[in-house]
């Protein structure tokens, strides 16, 4: 018999129906097939794991860039669910019809840090200034073509007057954890990335960072939603429910993540 899950918040009706949706999902055989912003990397599966053993039921999560996600869920990819790391991307989806009504849920708020490696001669204490130095050869970001962190990275460096500076070190990635990679490798100096990125064991063991003022970039306001084509609709409303619990919120929040935006 599978473990059932155990809302933090006892007593609540919301708690109830998500126990009794819990309980009903976990007679489900169908992987939940899940499609996440590659910010979520260090934390999502280790909350797939809890949904699993309190619902019984299977998640197999894709990680990329959240605007490549979108086109291929509105060319027919079959996922049951996506966590986008713009809540823009929901939104549209919500407005062509092709997300499940009512299923939006706003569930973090991103950062955006600079990061290196230890040693790499880069101060960062200086914060973005410390990218115009002739130390710096090659800046690695997301593609702000369809990575939210990229276009953030983007805003930032043009608030702070460097981009003009700057524009020809940068080294795109496909998604934030390809440009953190490029920094781990050694092929960029720096990196423009999540926050929990950079305090993930592997990053922080080697690296060290400081925060972009959040006054630099818009808000990376994340969310999740129910993708309409979905055949498994009750345990990815289930899954949303999951994420929506304080327990849940408390691990985005210790993997480096903020509140989640308000309202829709």
């Amino acid at each position: 018999m599978h473990e059932r899950y155990r809302p933090v918040v006892a007593g609540g009706t919301t708690a109830i129906c998500v126990l009794l949706t819990l309980v009903s999902v976990s007679r489900a055989q169908q992987p939940l097939a899940v499609a996440a912003a590659s910010d979520l990397q260090v934390i999502l599966p280790t909350v797939a794991s809890a949904f699993e053993r309190a619902a019984g039921q299977k998640i197999n999560i894709s990680f990329g860039s959240s605007g490549n996600f979108l086109a291929q869920i509105k060319n027919g990819a079959p996922f049951d669910v996506f966590l986008s790391a713009d809540i823009e991307y929901p939104r549209e989806l919500e407005r062509e019809g092709l997300a499940e009504p009512g299923t939006l849920l706003p569930y973090a708020t991103g950062s955006l840090v600079l990061w290196t490696r230890t040693g790499s001669g880069v101060d960062v204490r200086r914060g973005l200034e410390a990218l115009s130095s002739d130390r710096v050869r090659h800046i690695a970001i997301a593609n702000p073509e369809h990575a939210p962190y990229g276009r953030a990275a983007v805003a930032a460096l043009r608030a702070a007057g460097l981009y003009e500076k700057v524009r020809g070190k940068l080294v795109l990635g496909e998604n934030v954890s390809q440009a953190g990679q490029f920094v781990q490798s050694g092929n960029a100096d720096a990196g423009l990335v999540p926050l929990s990125f950079a305090r993930a064991p592997a990053a922080s063991a080697i690296g060290q960072y400081v925060a972009v003022p959040s006054s630099l970039y818009p808000p990376i306001e994340q969310a999740a939603v129910v993708v309409r084509a979905s055949r498994n609709k009750d345990a990815a409303r289930a899954f949303l429910a999951f994420l929506n619990q304080p327990a849940t919120r408390t691990l985005f929040a210790d993997a480096g993540f903020g509140p989640a935006p308000s309202g829709r």
